[in-house]
């Protein structure tokens, strides 16, 4: 079940924060910069923009055609919070029960305006659907041809074990958070089961979700700092440094661009090209850690 997706993801969750991002113009020109960058997937989901980000990028994408047809679409189901807009939700609450992710799919193909979905993630593990009924879902999907392929966002590894068990093959990838202020998945075995099972993960938050830039936290600011140090040596910014420790690991993550400025997005495309030494890698991690490897 493998999915074709360049080793960065634009992420859409803040464009419709952003005054030009939030009209249909603002964000094509977005996805094209993108796209000329080297970067042809776009990272979305269901409850983006309080659930209409799908449609405003399916707006986006039918300004022009030629374009639709050549960028990837990810995109989640499963959390639903409760809006003004939506006044019979009461709690918040997750779903990945197998008619939920079915319609989680067929709205979003609607709304996105696209003929099928590249990758299609339950984005949380749902504590209330056992997980045969999840894979369910997706084997439906999967069958149908509106999803070329299926995974998840935020599993555990013992989570990822009992859906690939009813799935009857591992999901196509472990969309999680993981950056050098957060390296969990490094120790906890997600990363490690992403490489048993042969699927790259997907990071989110790759750049800590801006306090690589602007945090005082005593991590972010030796990580920061070590970036900086760097900056000369691989003739780019902290960011897209940043972004090029994260697809170093050998899990070979996509890391998942969390911004809507056309120009960030175009530096950050050049971490692509950078391949980072050994040293070099330990010693952002060494940083982010506050201490040698044991």
């Amino acid at each position: 079940m493998p999915h074709k997706l360049t080793p960065m993801a634009l992420g859409t969750w803040r464009l419709l924060s952003d005054p030009v991002t939030a009209t249909p113009a603002g964000a094509l020109a977005l996805i094209r910069t993108a796209y000329e960058a080297g970067i042809d997937t776009i990272d979305t989901a269901e409850i983006y923009g309080h659930y209409a980000m799908e449609a405003h990028l399916g707006e986006a994408l039918r300004l022009d055609p030629g374009l639709r047809a050549k960028v990837k679409v990810v995109t989640k189901t499963g959390i639903y919070v409760p809006y003004p807009s939506l006044p019979d939700r009461k709690v918040a609450h997750y779903n990945a029960s197998a008619k939920q992710i079915v319609a989680g799919a067929e709205a979003a193909l609607k709304k996105l305006g696209v003929e099928q979905i590249e990758l299609f993630l339950v984005h949380r593990p749902d504590w209330f659907t056992h997980p045969a009924e999840t894979a369910e879902g997706l084997k439906q999907l999967l069958a149908s041809g509106k999803v070329a392929s299926v995974g998840v966002s935020n599993y555990t590894t013992t989570q990822w074990d009992a859906l690939t068990q009813y799935l009857g093959q591992a999901p196509a990838t472990n969309q999680i958070q993981f950056s050098p202020l957060h390296l969990a998945p490094i120790f906890d075995g997600t990363l490690d089961r992403c490489m048993q099972a042969g699927v790259p993960p997907m990071a989110w938050s790759p750049t800590g979700g801006g306090k690589l830039f602007n945090g005082t936290q005593e991590d972010a600011v030796r990580v920061r700092e070590k970036l900086q140090a760097l900056t000369a040596k691989y003739g780019v910014g902290v960011d897209t440094l940043c972004h090029a420790w994260v697809m170093a690991h050998p899990s070979k993550p996509i890391s998942v661009l969390g911004t809507s400025k056309p120009e960030r997005v175009a530096s950050a495309a050049q971490a692509m090209k950078i391949e980072f030494t050994r040293e070099d890698w330990f010693e952002v991690a060494e940083a982010a850690r506050g201490s040698r490897v044991p």
